[in-house]
């Protein structure tokens, strides 16, 4: 039924664009999203809303400024549920500021993500016209990749604003306009005087299939446990991995004598300069000092010693690849040993190798090094060996280590101010438990490698002159050439200055964009303005690859902390804790949660997409089993509600489509409560501000003091970045204060002729539905603007949106705060729980029977006539009568009772409510089926290994299931009832017998 299709309702008012929503129609009878977010959004744009600048004209402005920039999205795709995310929790922090009267700056931006983007549409152009990058001139390429940007960045910008992101759109930054490209390349020239940026053939991450260094974010690591056979782009035919070749070296000068190695990449010994052993390995002594012949390439290899060589791994001696491995390199560089590099930067083998193997696809070399290596005696075997496969995370391609000429940044000194900025306090983590990430990685940083070999990006401002053959900086060949260091005899003609070709990487203008984006490096508007951020908020995944980069050359750039808070959230997994994939069929598109889609359209889009057939078929079958009946439309405010809800400082969070489409059930709750609200007002009604509303009732006394606190709590979770508990806080005052009890208890006041009460009782409703409905704004900003456009406002309230009305404040709320009201109605409370405790046992639907109130406190009884009305109401009792207490006394034939407390107990009247002969065959059904389950319980938990497999945590939850509702506990229930509500027997069940009966059971 939850799942069930629901009413749409749709706004049919012609509004123009920009224009204010025509709010003087009904409200429909139920909560439609379609209806409710119509035309909001660019009524808001237009006036201002979400410029930093409105709120300085506000009556209740501040001075204080909130700035913060979004982490920009590549403009490689739609966004997803991780963008989702980011969205909700920053929107809503910045809307809780606009609301409070700050100067709020969000700077909405995209990401031109050089690898990720040439490589979408290096795809694309193939699957549309069979044309390859190389078929193109670099100028063609870019024009293709601009058409891409230019179409997906405005989709992105259309999903920002459908999530109701309140982004200042004149401040929109891409990262390759040209103001900003012209802020990297004075960050590059900058960094490369300070000495910073320099130039070294070193060994990087490379894939063969981009032709390009790759960093060590876009490697992913595939845990291989054996023999393992994965496709590998360019290869013919899948590879094995997780398999260790055993081989031998003959030692130089004794034919008898060998020394067997072992390796996984049995084609990279081409490369091989020595042999290590460990110092300490007894069965190698004899061999220190010694030479071994290399059987293909004639070298002769030292065997070298190492402590580091694992002794237990392989044969204990370890071939040496110094070109290949970074391992290797270091131990090369120790020991002197040449770099001879094996594989090309297309994965085929060099000239190093010999005719018979160069220009083959590594892989297939392999094969033939393998079979070359049997042919000479020398092969030894192969193994299954457990492994950590390195992938491109780009390409699918196997990151190779090649030396390679490129740009590399000094990181070390940057690095210690930026762990010293944490130490210090002056930059903040929360949660405070990444410090420790931030220590080991910032403390453990190698130089980075900042150039990238492809057609999309930066270009790195750096020209070659070809008299000098060194690379100078400058903004031009001319710059470039009166900084090189040429010959006097050096002629003009002579002279040619070429452009670097290759891109600088991502995460090096990614890093920027805190400043870059507000205008750096003019140190005028808004950089003099806006700069620092307040807050940096983003995925716990990005601390080092963009956070602690943007703190690295923020500070070194600026002289200033580009923020002086970072806030990072969980990552967002589906229902069943797994990664989102494509592959997998579980990536969810933020528009299908809010719009819906069929189970039909979900698959439509796999099959349109650019996965290969295989994993087409596996994706559509886990997406039958998690969404047999599609997605059902949930809306913006009820997705955004939802991720909030979640508690994104600790763990992954596992998102279930099930949890947004009970927070939309609960905007349905809200709509209702401010419809109730309305009707109960009435034309021509005159508000009162909160200042001026001062309770008599219990009961308003009671919800106002209920309001108060939660606005307080709210703003001090806000202030932590608790966002999980502001939502929680915000849910349980309108549904479990407002909803379930205060309107419930209030009608009959409406209902009735006394007017001042009535009046009152207005005044409370407004209050909370006004109040509430701000506290709930910044995590539902259309469903609280619709409603809270129709309330009527007191003159003092200006405000033309909720959205820069002003946030409800402990301080502004403080004589409302009654503990002591909300304390005495907890006790009343306890009352109604065990009145409608005894409803549900006997199935009481519509029948209200009188019920009797014995109490022997006189302090309790004071409360209880205090709140006798809605006491009344609440319990769905057709009388509440206050007693004396009478213990010991039988209850009248047919009465049932129940204890609320110690010094409290119930008595209702069920004579001629309940018919034991429809009971009878209800109740022997549901006996035997809790026996059924006690006992297939019980034999789960008496299985063997039981102990040793289940987690603590998991036995506890099923012993609980054994002894709770749904068995000892039931089952004791359904017996007690049989026995003393149908066995004939005058004296009536009560709670009582159920509790004494159960604690001998335990």
């Amino acid at each position: 039924k939850a799942w069930a299709p629901k009413d749409v309702v749709l706004y049919n008012i012609p509004t123009a664009a920009g224009q204010k929503k025509d709010t003087s129609v009904p409200l429909p009878a139920s909560y439609s999203p379609r209806y409710v977010e119509a035309a909001w959004y660019g009524w808001w744009e237009k006036e201002g809303f979400f410029k930093p600048e409105y709120q300085s004209r506000q009556p209740h402005g501040k001075p204080e400024i909130f700035s913060l920039c979004i982490p920009p999205p590549n403009v490689t795709g739609s966004l997803h549920l991780g963008h989702a995310l980011t969205v909700a929790i920053e929107d809503s922090l910045v809307r809780w500021c606009r609301m409070q009267g700050f100067q709020v700056l969000w700077v909405p931006g995209s990401d031109h993500a050089g690898i990720a983007t040439q490589a979408v549409v290096e795809r694309k152009l193939w699957k549309e016209r069979g044309t390859l990058r190389q078929d193109l001139t670099r100028g063609e390429f870019l024009a293709e990749v601009w058409k891409w940007k230019e179409e997906k960045g405005d989709e992105i910008f259309r999903q920002l604003k459908a999530l109701g992101a309140s982004l200042d759109w004149d401040r929109l930054c891409f990262t390759m306009d040209a103001g900003f490209s012209a802020a990297v390349a004075e960050a590059f020239m900058r960094l490369h005087e300070d000495g910073l940026v320099y130039r070294d053939r070193r060994l990087v991450n490379w894939s063969c299939a981009l032709r390009s260094a790759i960093s060590d974010v876009e490697v992913e690591t595939r845990q291989l446990q054996g023999r393992t056979v994965l496709p590998v782009p360019g290869c013919p035919a899948p590879v094995p991995f997780g398999v260790m070749f055993t081989f031998a070296y003959k030692v130089d000068g004794q034919e008898d004598e060998e020394l067997p190695v072992a390796t996984t990449r049995p084609e990279t010994m081409l490369g091989d300069m020595a042999v290590a052993v460990h110092p300490d390995d007894p069965q190698f002594t004899h061999l220190h000092g010694k030479r071994l012949q290399h059987p293909f390439t004639g070298r002769l290899l030292a065997i070298i010693t190492d402590p580091l060589v694992e002794r237990d791994l392989g044969t204990g001696a370890v071939k040496v690849t110094p070109a290949h491995s970074h391992a290797d390199y270091e131990l090369g560089k120790h020991h002197g040993l040449p770099l001879v590099s094996v594989i090309g930067e297309d994965g085929a083998m060099t000239a190093e190798c010999g005719d018979w193997l160069q220009g083959l696809n590594r892989f297939v070399a392999r094969e033939k090094v393998v079979s070359a290596l049997k042919e000479r005696g020398l092969y030894r075997g192969m193994k299954d060996h457990a492994m950590a496969l390195p992938l491109c995370s780009r390409s699918g391609d196997v990151v190779e280590n090649l030396l390679k000429s490129q740009w590399f940044l000094r990181c070390e000194e940057m690095a210690q101010r930026a762990l010293e900025a944490v130490e210090s306090g002056h930059l903040k983590l929360t949660p405070k438990f990444h410090e420790k990430n931030w220590r080991t990685w910032l403390s453990n940083i190698s130089d980075w490698c900042i150039s990238r070999q492809l057609w999309w990006g930066h270009q790195i401002p750096a020209y070659q002159v070809s008299v000098s053959g060194s690379c100078d900086l400058g903004k031009g060949p001319q710059r470039a050439a009166s900084l090189a260091n040429l010959p006097s005899s050096s002629s003009a003609d002579a002279l040619f200055v070429s452009p670097d070709a290759d891109v600088l990487d991502t995460w090096f203008s990614s890093a920027l964009f805190p400043f870059a984006a507000l205008g750096w490096p003019r140190k005028v508007g808004d950089l003099q303005e806006f700069y620092p951020n307040s807050l940096l908020e983003t995925g716990s995944d990005l601390l080092f690859f963009w956070v602690a980069r943007m703190v690295m050359l923020g500070e070194q750039l600026t002289g200033e902390l580009p923020f002086s808070q970072v806030f990072l959230h969980s990552l967002v997994r589906d229902a069943h804790g797994r990664k989102m994939s494509k592959s997998l069929g579980n990536v969810v598109d933020p528009l299908d949660v809010i719009h819906g889609a069929s189970l039909q359209d979900l698959q439509g889009r796999l099959r349109d997409g650019n996965l290969d057939p295989q994993e087409v078929a596996i994706a559509m079958e886990g997406q039958r089993r998690d969404f047999p009946q599609g997605i059902p439309e949930c809306g913006t405010d009820a997705l955004r509600f939802a991720l909030c809800s979640h508690r994104v400082q600790g763990d992954d969070i596992n998102l279930d489509v099930a949890t947004v489409l009970s927070s939309r059930h609960f905007c349905n709750k809200v709509w209702n409560a401010v419809r109730f609200t309305l009707g109960a007002l009435g034309e021509g009604f005159a508000p009162q501000t909160p200042e001026e509303v001062c309770p008599s009732s219990p009961m308003d006394r009671w919800i106002l003091s209920r309001l108060y606190h939660t606005a307080a709590d709210c703003g001090q979770r806000f202030g932590e970045y608790e966002l999980h508990l502001v939502t929680s806080t915000v849910h349980h005052f309108w549904l479990h204060n407002f909803c379930d009890v205060y309107l419930e208890s209030v009608k009959p006041v409406l209902q009735s002729r006394d007017q001042s009460r009535i009046l009152q009782t207005r005044q409370t409703l407004l209050s909370c539905a006004d109040l509430g409905l701000r506290l709930l704004s910044p995590f539902m900003p259309y469903l609280t603007e619709e409603l809270w456009q129709r309330l009527p406002k007191p003159d003092a309230d200006s405000a033309p949106s909720i959205c820069v009305a002003g946030y409800p404040s402990a301080g502004q709320l403080a004589h409302w705060c009654r503990p002591a009201d909300e304390d005495d109605f907890l006790l009343a409370q306890e009352v109604v729980r065990v009145a409608r405790a005894l409803r549900v046992t006997y199935r009481l639907t519509r029948a209200r029977p009188p019920v009797y109130l014995m109490c022997s406190e006189p302090a309790a009884h004071r409360v209880y006539e205090e709140y006798r009305e809605p006491l009344q109401t609440l319990s769905l009792a057709g009388s509440l009568e206050l007693c004396p207490s009478s213990k010991g006394a039988e209850p009248p034939v047919g009465w049932v009772w129940g204890r609320v407390n110690d010094h409290t107990e119930i008595y209702m009247d069920l004579q001629g409510l309940v018919d034991p002969e429809a009971e009878l065959p209800r109740l022997a059904a549901r006996k035997k089926k809790l026996e059924r389950q006690i006992l297939e319980l019980t034999a789960r938990t008496q299985a063997s290994g039981y102990q040793e497999k289940v987690s603590p945590r998991a036995q506890a939850e099923r012993q609980q299931k054994v002894m709770g509702g749904s068995g000892w506990w039931g089952l004791c229930l359904v017996e007690m009832l049989l026995k003393y509500l149908f066995s004939g027997v005058k004296k009536p069940f009560s709670c009582i017998h159920i509790f004494t009966f159960f604690i001998i059971i335990l």
